[in-house]
C-alpha cells in the first residue's frame, strides 16, 4: 500500500477552509485532474454523501469515479473513500486552527492498481502509486492559493 500526507498553513479560519472542502465541486479548483464532480447521493457536505467524478484518464479521456464522504467533523476532519473507478483511495482532511489561520494536512493511501498487481515481486506497482499518491497529496498547495485569493466575506 501506498501512502503519503503533506501539509499547509492557509491564512483562513479553519471553518472557512472546512466548508470549501465538504463541498466536493470545488476539487477541479485546486486537484489537477478532477475535471468535474457532482452530488448523486445523500446531503452535500455531510458524512454519506456520494459525488460522481469525472477524472483524466492516461489516455487523456475522462473516467467517472465515485467519491464517499466517509466521516465529518465541522472545522475538524473529513474523511473520504473513492468506492469505484481508476484507483481505490482512501483519506482525509485535517484541520487545526492557528492563531491567524488554519493548518491543514492531507494524509491519503492507495492500493496498487492492475489486474497483475498480485505478481508484483519487485514492487513496481507500488512505486508507481507511492509517486502518484504524493503528487496528488502536494496539490494542497494549490487549495493554500485558491483559499487565500478568494475574498474573505
Amino acid at each position: 500500500m501506498a501512502s503519503a500526507e503533506h501539509e499547509v498553513f492557509i491564512r483562513r479560519d479553519a471553518m472557512a477552509v472546512y466548508l470549501y472542502l465538504m463541498d466536493a465541486t470545488n476539487l477541479p479548483h485546486w486537484r489537477e485532474a478532477v475535471r468535474s464532480v457532482k452530488l448523486v447521493q445523500g446531503s452535500a457536505g455531510t458524512k454519506g454523501a456520494m459525488y460522481r467524478k469525472m477524472v483524466a484518464g492516461r489516455s487523456g479521456l475522462s473516467i467517472p469515479a465515485e467519491l464517499e464522504i466517509t466521516q465529518a467533523r465541522p472545522g475538524a476532519e473529513i474523511q473520504f473513500r473513492v468506492t469505484s473507478g481508476p484507483s481505490n483511495r482512501s483519506g482525509g482532511y485535517y484541520l487545526s486552527t492557528e492563531n491567524d489561520g488554519t493548518r491543514l494536512r492531507y494524509a491519503l493511501e492507495a492500493r496498487p492498481e492492475g489486474s497483475f498487481s498480485f505478481l508484483d515481486r519487485f514492487g513496481v506497482l507500488n512505486r508507481i502509486a507511492q509517486r502518484r499518491v504524493r503528487a496528488e497529496v502536494s496539490q494542497l498547495d494549490r487549495l493554500k492559493d485558491v483559499l487565500e485569493l478568494q475574498t474573505v466575506s
